[in-house]
């Protein structure tokens, strides 16, 4: 049996979750995403493998904790990825200099050459959206998502799994 809908006293305060900030922020996501989910399809990687990916070509190496951070990944779903990254020989893992306890991640060659074969297409997406919204338009939303994150401070557990 269903059970009737009966509004909270605290309910009737809120906006509809699609209006809320949150809502807002998941939804402009998942409109981008839809856009670049097709590509790295075909080129075999996932949303979550493509952030450690690029995290790890514009970084050089990282510790597992850091390159979780950097990618907004929590750190056992980051574990899971670099099996299979590892696994797929996209990335490879070294002993820390400083600490032979703690390993290193670093983009290898097969993975810089994914990064070469996957950017064209990539760059194309971005100048879709670019010409759908403005590149003006996208610029200011960055700069106002930018001061929004610098403004409320990082979260050190975010990511998406």
């Amino acid at each position: 049996m269903a059970v009737a809908h009966v509004p909270s006293k605290h309910s009737r305060a809120l906006e509809p979750y699609t209006g809320s900030l949150a809502g807002l922020l998941l939804m402009a996501r998942e409109a981008v995403m839809a856009r670049y989910r097709p590509l790295l399809r075909r080129h075999g990687v996932t949303e979550q493998q493509w952030r450690v990916l690029r995290t790890l070509s514009g970084s050089g190496a990282l510790e597992a904790t850091e390159l979780a951070k950097r990618a907004f990944l929590r750190p056992p779903s980051l574990s899971r990825i670099l099996r299979d990254l590892e696994g797929r020989r996209l990335i490879e893992r070294t002993q820390a200099d400083h600490d032979l306890r703690r390993s290193q991640v670093v983009i290898s060659k097969r993975g810089l050459a994914l990064i070469d074969e996957v950017t064209p297409e990539s760059l194309q997406v971005t100048s879709e959206i670019e010409s759908l919204v403005s590149a003006r338009k996208l610029t200011q939303l960055r700069e106002l998502l930018s001061h929004l994150e610098r403004e409320l401070g990082a979260a050190e557990d975010l990511g998406d799994d």
